[in-house]
């Protein structure tokens, strides 16, 4: 049995082959360790993907609300950028749920 493989892997062809299967797993710039880690680098930016399009989303929705209302549109301006009138202070309340108090 030894001796079968010994001959099968004296074949030029066989060990070409293997040679190559070698390389192109662990030595190729494209080799086993690179595409696992560019699947898991793919899989992180999908999910980020996703978060990022459910914020634009929300930030739309917000918008919708906003633009059609002055009131609005200079109560969002205090909290978030925190502008406010000559000698006045701004203080901004939030829940637990880090939003504002008053909708």
């Amino acid at each position: 049995m030894l001796a079968r493989l010994l001959r099968i892997g004296r074949n030029f062809y066989v060990a070409t082959g293997l040679g190559l299967l070698i390389w192109m797993l662990f030595f190729d710039t494209n080799d086993l360790i690179s595409q696992a880690r560019n699947a898991w680098k793919l899989r992180d930016l999908k999910a980020e993907k996703a978060y990022y399009q459910q914020k634009v989303k929300e930030i739309q929705g917000q918008r919708q609300t906003i633009i059609g209302s002055l009131r609005l549109q200079e109560k969002y301006a205090r909290e978030n950028y925190l502008m406010r009138k000559p000698g006045e202070d701004v203080y901004v309340l939030v829940d637990e749920n880090n939003e504002p108090i008053e909708k």
